[in-house]
């Protein structure tokens, strides 16, 4: 075993193999520009695992996101992140949460949406609110998507988009984000705002 496996355990992309074979996914390698990659099918979405880095100026800042594009038929966007020191600033500069009524979520978590009746639908769902606090860390949101899919996409098309700060070698914690993009797609069917086709053959 070499010092640096024994300093820093198995290499992103020795976890992400493993995950690869756990879960059935596509493990596609990086070149000079870009980081490994993970992809999965979830039914009959896309689900796609990498990292990327934001330059600060004296150094450079790794995240973990995953991201799956989907038919989103009603407009309907959520973000959900937990809560720190700082949240209380942000109701202050005048953003405003939607809370469930279960205390001990709502102290967790901070939520918005532009339709709260779905909102509160959605995260209504128990095994989702499971999986979401299972995240040590985490910033799920429902996003444009900024056509990184490329041009094949109709219009009509978001993302459903998950990141964290730093990089991800857990391969248990790794299971449960696929099977949170997994419920939450298929909650937002059940709410009508997302379409259980393929987006490269909706619309």
């Amino acid at each position: 075993m070499s010092i640096l496996r024994k300093l820093f355990g198995p290499s992103q992309a020795e976890v992400w193999r493993q995950l690869c074979n756990e879960i059935g996914a596509d493990f596609v390698d990086g070149d000079f520009w870009r980081g490994p990659k993970v992809v999965a099918r979830v039914d009959e979405w896309t689900v796609t695992l990498d990292t990327y880095t934001v330059s600060t100026g004296r150094s450079r800042v790794a995240y973990t996101r995953l991201r799956a594009p989907y038919v989103n038929r009603d407009g309907f966007r959520f973000t959900i992140y937990r809560k720190t020191i700082f949240s209380g600033l942000g109701k202050l500069l005048g953003m405003q949460d939607i809370e469930m009524g279960d205390p001990f979520f709502d102290e967790q978590f901070i939520i918005k949406g532009n339709d709260e009746g779905k909102v509160r639908a959605l995260f209504a769902h128990a095994p989702l609110r499971e999986l979401i606090q299972m995240q040590p860390a985490i910033h799920l949101t429902v996003k444009d998507d900024e056509r990184w899919f490329g041009k094949e996409f109709p219009e009509g098309v978001d993302e459903l988009y998950f990141e964290v700060q730093g990089f991800i070698k857990d391969v248990a914690r790794l299971k449960s984000l696929f099977e949170l993009f997994a419920v939450t797609l298929h909650c937002l069917c059940h709410l009508g705002s997302a379409y259980e086709d393929d987006p490269h053959l909706s619309l």
